[in-house]
């Protein structure tokens, strides 16, 4: 008989996320993947194993995540009794983490194997693009702003927080929507797990 597990049993991907690239205006995005290991010879067995060893989400256990730290090189400039924010450098690391067997594996799970990491991969990479977009968002409405009244250039660090702010909620607003669509029930995260569990 075929083991049949609904992708909730174990655990969700958790929304948070090689090489490093320019990017933006004069930063730069580094992108690297670590792995977990996981153990097992069958589907079910790598499965279980992920739901031991994946990365922590709320309760339960993930099975891959992507986590992001991003730094400002910021180039306030007083002019006259304003203050206006020149330029704004940034620096995205994103990191992809992965299960990643731990040994060998029979060769029709290494198969089954090979189909599910590969969309997971697909769907992480997909957090980092709204990463991505969430700096250029920040760039976009945070470069050039000008601070009246700001001779000191304090004031204008307070200015561009709402802009900071909202481009955060945007991007957690819509990792957490993709994540949803894509674990619905018979959706693509849900076919990947069947499709390691049970050949499907």
């Amino acid at each position: 008989m075929k083991a049949t597990i609904a992708a909730s049993l174990y655990m969700v991907c958790l929304l948070a996320a090689v090489s490093g690239s320019p990017a933006f205006a004069g930063g730069e995005i580094i992108e690297r993947v670590e792995h977990y290991p996981v153990s097992g010879r069958t589907g079910i067995e790598l499965y279980r194993s992920i739901g031991e060893r994946g990365p922590k989400s709320g309760v339960g256990r993930a099975i891959a995540h992507t986590t992001f730290k991003l730094t400002w090189r910021r180039n306030y400039q007083p002019q006259g009794t304003s203050c206006t924010l020149v330029s704004a450098v940034p620096r995205l690391i994103i990191t992809y983490t992965l299960p990643k067997p731990s040994q060998a594996l029979p060769p029709d799970t290494r198969k089954r194997w090979d189909n599910f990491i590969e969309g997971i991969r697909l769907h992480e990479e997909v957090h980092g693009v709204h990463m991505k977009e969430m700096v250029a968002e920040i760039e976009a409405n945070t470069i050039g702003v000008t601070a009246e009244n700001d001779p000191g250039c304090k004031k204008i660090r307070q200015d561009i927080q709402a802009p900071l702010g909202a481009a955060s909620l945007r991007q957690r607003q819509r990792s957490s929507n993709f994540d949803r669509a894509e674990m619905a029930e018979g959706a693509n995260i849900h076919r990947l797990i069947l499709g390691l569990v049970n050949g499907e």
